[in-house]
Formats: structure tokens, sequence, C-alpha cells
């Protein structure tokens, strides 16, 4: 029996954002696969709530700073699982002969000017390393697998393409008083769209809001939603909202609860997420699982993940976004087959899908 290793690190958060999310409904959807002939141990900075991961061996680790780079290094080099794998990006120093990685996105190469200049230099000096060193790395996208091709002179056969899933509890709500309780909470008193996702500058939500202002002319009843964390630069775009006087319809709820969500999402006139760069793109099965048109970009990974449950526009072009804001306003059987499309395309996302592929590629390691 082999000991796989899992970095947890990650996937225990309190407000969890994409990467969060994805370690750790993988880790759940991989234990009971890989239980069965191998034992599992994960490694935590921080003791997991009772019962988040059934059957693994917990080792937790807290470090206050270099988690990985120090404490997860030193636990390969004392007591070295057959195989490790890191869901989050980065591998440590020292980890075993057999690794596995996922790589998100690589998008402070494609938009360097939207990440600070260290993040970048972290991001490329990581990235670089695990595509030498990492034995088999995962994409969450064909578009981030052809970047990483691209980039790093990767072999198109160490790089396997893995969708991830989506929150399996999120469905569309109905009830009215559910809707408006949740509204209330964030003060959503009028219409709204919303964007769903970390507030910088990579999510293009400069020319978000510049084209909501055009369209407020024809709907002056809207508001636009800003939900999620600030990010990098935040401060820029709410700077943005103030020079187009835009201070009485743009809302900037933070970070959403998760049991506030699928209300949030449901209730919007439209999911609006013009980002210039995802290496998926969660956001967009969100809205469609909630039964909400969408609005997305049609660069990097954002039309295969959305399939054909989307109106795609130009991101680098507010007319196309502004445009494309009206169309989902003003018409209907629009509307309507974006929905229908939107809920059909769900089957190809779910996180069991994704654990069976990953177990497979581990327990070929671990063999």
């Amino acid at each position: 029996m082999a000991l796989i290793g899992i970095d947890a690190s990650r996937a225990i958060s309190t407000a969890p954002t994409g990467t969060e999310s994805y370690s750790y409904h993988l880790i759940r959807a991989l234990l009971p696969l890989l239980g069965e002939n191998d034992s599992v141990r994960l490694y935590c900075r921080e003791q997991p709530a009772p019962q988040a991961f059934p059957g693994a061996e917990l080792r937790v680790i807290p470090f206050p700073r270099l988690w990985t780079h120090v404490r997860l290094s030193w636990e390969m080099w004392r007591d070295p699982p057959r195989v490790l794998f890191v869901p989050a990006h980065v591998l440590p120093p020292i980890c075993p002969r057999r690794s596995l990685v996922t790589i998100h996105d690589l998008g402070y190469r494609i938009f360097p000017e939207a990440h600070p200049r260290s993040q970048r230099l972290y991001l490329e000096t990581s990235t670089r390393w695990n595509a030498r060193i990492a034995s088999h790395i995962l994409a969450d996208s064909i578009a981030t697998r052809q970047a990483l091709i691209a980039s790093y002179d990767i072999s198109p056969q160490k790089i396997t393409v893995v969708y991830p899933g989506y929150e399996a509890d999120l469905h569309r709500i109905e009830d009215p008083e559910t809707l408006a309780q949740a509204q209330r909470r964030y003060g959503l008193d009028r219409p709204y769209i919303l964007f769903l996702g970390r507030i910088q500058p990579r999510k293009n939500l400069d020319r978000l809001i510049a084209a909501f202002g055009n369209v407020l002319k024809r709907h002056p009843e809207l508001l636009l939603v800003l939900a999620g964390p600030p990010g990098w630069f935040a401060d820029s775009i709410r700077a943005r909202v103030q020079d187009l006087r835009l201070e009485n319809h743009v809302v900037f709820s933070g970070y959403i609860a998760l049991e506030d969500k699928a209300a949030l999402l449901s209730g919007a006139r439209f999911f609006a997420f013009p980002s210039l760069y995802e290496g998926f793109g969660f956001p967009v099965l969100e809205a469609q699982a909630c039964g909400v048109p969408v609005l997305t970009a049609s660069t990097s990974s954002l039309p295969e993940v959305a399939g054909e449950g989307a109106l795609l526009i130009d991101p680098l072009d507010t007319q196309s976004i502004e445009a494309g804001m009206l169309r989902l306003l003003e018409e209907p059987t629009l509307r309507e087959a974006l929905i229908a499309r939107g809920t059909s395309n769900l089957s190809r996302f779910s996180w069991e899908q994704a654990a069976q592929q990953v177990a497979r590629i581990l327990q070929q390691f671990a063999d």
C-alpha cells in the first residue's frame, strides 16, 4: 500500500475563492477513490473541521510564512510519500521523485500589468520550477494547457486537462421571500446586474463599469453589484466609480457568503463576467447552475467553459460589453435560450468526474 501525500493547505478557508474551492472539493472527491488501495496523508496549515476529510491521515503543520518552501519541504525530506499532489500551483523545493501539480492559469504572463511585480516574479519562478520538476501537470482547461506549452516549452504529453466541478449545492431559488432577504442583507433595493469574483484589474471591471454607465441611460433603475473580496488595486476600481459619478448605482458588497450566493445569483437580471483572463472561470458555471443568463469574454478559457450557455463579448471593447448588456436586458428570447443552454452545459463538469481522472494519474505514479 503506497502513501499518497496531498497539500491541503489551500483547502481550509473561511472565505474560499477559486483555488481554495478547487482544493477542498477535489480532495473530498478523491479520498473515497484513493483510500481503497492506498493510504492518503493530507498536509495542512491548520486543523480542518471534523469530518472535512474523512479517512485521511492529517498532518497539521502550522508555520507563519513560507509554509510550502520551508515547512512542507521539511516534511518531504523527513518522511516523504510515494507521490505528492499539490492542487494549488506551487511544488515545494524538496519533493518526492513522483509529483503531480495543478497549474490554474498564466494570467500573470498574459496580462502582466494586472499583477504586482512581486507577484509576477513569484509566479513566473514557481511555474517554471513546476514545469521542470513535476512528473505530471494538471491544467483546468485546454486554454491553460496550450498557454503552458507555448510559454514553458513543456511536452504536451506531460499535461492533462482535467475540468473542475462546481458547487453542486447551488441551484435556482424561486421563493420571493428568500430572494428578498438576501437582497436586503446586501442593501439591494432595485433590479441588479451581478459580477462575482475578486475585485482586481484582471477582472476588467473598469470597462464593465464604463459600459454599465452607458446602459443606465436606457435602464436607470439598475444597480451593478460587484461581489467579492478586494484584490490588488481595488481602490482604483472604486475611484473609477467615483469618476463616472456612479456611486448610487454601483454596490461593492464584499465577499458573498455561500448561503447567500444562490439567492443573489438567482435574483440577478444577468451575470456579467468580462474578465480579461481566466484559467477556468468557476463563476460562469455557478451562474448557469442558478438559471441566470451569462455575459462573458470571448477570450482565454471562458468560451470553453461556458459552452453555448453564454453571450460572448470582446473584453477589450467597452462598446461590445455595453451591447451585450443591452441585449440581455431587452431580448427575452435570448435570455431564455442562454438559460436553457447553460443548464445543459453543466453536465460536462463535476467533482466526481475530475476526481476519477486525477485518481487514475496518482495511482499510476503510486504503483
